[in-house]
């Protein structure tokens, strides 16, 4: 399988994120990760191979460890995935700024979803050979 590989990818903070302190909103965190998320998804399954298919977020779990400001940027979102199952993966999003400081981290479990069902679905052979290349290692202790 190799060695596992981390997704990066770059965003600007852009004007209109923050608020009259120059602080941006910690809801333009998950903005940031869903947009490295989803650039992660359709360059990288495609470029395994697959055609993602539709997938919903059942569940994120964000730690927000530094403020970002308006001269924190480009911000760096670091994408890897920790877990993954027969229909379901959990994706790990790291931000650090241009200094290279992490301000926050998130966890999105996402389950691959049939749109004519409305059900899960198991993950394609492609899309996961396209996840496993990110898949990080179990560590114990």
């Amino acid at each position: 399988m190799g060695e596992p590989k981390v997704f990066t990818y770059e965003v600007q903070v852009r004007w209109g994120d923050s608020d009259r302190l120059g602080h941006v909103n910690n809801t333009r965190f998950v903005e940031y990760m869903q947009e490295a998320r989803i650039h992660f998804l359709t360059t990288e399954l495609a470029a395994a191979g697959a055609r993602p298919g539709a997938m919903v977020v059942r569940k994120m779990d964000v730690e927000f460890l530094r403020i970002i400001t308006d001269h924190s940027g480009p911000l760096k979102v670091d994408v890897s995935v920790q877990h993954l199952g027969t229909s379901s993966y959990t994706i790990r999003h790291v931000v650090t700024d241009r200094s290279g400081a992490v301000c926050g981290t998130g966890d999105a479990l996402l389950v691959a979803f049939d749109v004519k069902t409305e059900r899960s679905r198991p993950l394609s052979d492609a899309e996961r050979a396209g996840l496993e290349r990110y898949l990080a290692p179990i560590t114990t202790g």
